[in-house]
């Protein structure tokens, strides 16, 4: 199931738009600022992104471009109201992979989405936290836009991180979930170090005592 994050400071359109895309068969979380889409990012990364550009605070080109900054790769939806060309241009030069002006049909939204989810689905899905992306088709690692090379558990071990991050992942389940409790508790101990080491600083990978790892960036 697609997870959508939809961003918008209308109560009523946002509702709409969630109760729309459930029906459709996508997860959907929804928010209304800006501040609230860059946290919910951070917690979990979405696989599409609907993003309202006029919003009070942050507008949804900030966000993009702050989404763009720290790595996030998955697919981007503006919506406004606004149909002028240098508008459009912004959001595009702004990371967005597509534009829809409002009012718009909800058919037609839903079939955008569906679009840039099988063009996400072709090789461009992503995990990023920070100024960390990993790319799950490749297992490409680029830290600030430089690419780290990994050993296929190594990149396993991450994309685990990746998944959770800022919550701690116990030896246990990196145990079941990457080597499907064929290992040690060591070896977990062992690859994080080797993480570490080919992260770089700052430092990204925190041991939390007695429980496990956390990823923070």
């Amino acid at each position: 199931m697609e997870q959508v994050l939809v961003v918008d400071d209308d109560h009523s359109l946002r509702r709409m738009l969630e109760r729309t895309l459930v029906a459709e068969g996508f997860g959907v979380q929804a928010v209304a600022d800006g501040g609230a889409a860059l946290a919910a990012v951070e917690r979990a990364t979405p696989d599409l992104v609907v993003l309202d550009v006029a919003m009070p605070g942050m507008d949804g080109i900030a966000v993009c471009r702050r989404l763009r900054e720290k790595g996030f790769g998955q697919p981007v939806l503006m919506l406004t109201a606004r149909d002028a060309v240098s508008d459009r241009v912004a959001g595009l030069e702004a990371g967005a992979d597509d534009y829809l002006v409002k009012p718009f049909a909800t058919e037609e939204l839903v079939a955008r989405l569906h679009a840039l989810a099988r063009r996400g689905g072709a090789g461009s899905r992503r995990l990023a936290l920070g100024d960390l992306t990993l790319d799950l088709d490749t297992r490409e690692l680029r830290r600030a836009g430089s690419v780290i090379e990994l050993t296929a558990r190594e990149a396993d071990l991450l994309e685990l991180l990746l998944r959770s991050p800022r919550r701690v992942v116990t030896r246990e389940q990196a145990l079941a979930d990457v080597w499907r409790d064929s290992a040690t508790p060591s070896v977990v101990d062992a690859y994080v170090m080797r993480l570490r080491a080919k992260l770089g600083d700052p430092p990204v990978i925190r041991t939390v005592r007695g429980s496990g790892f956390m990823l923070e960036a």
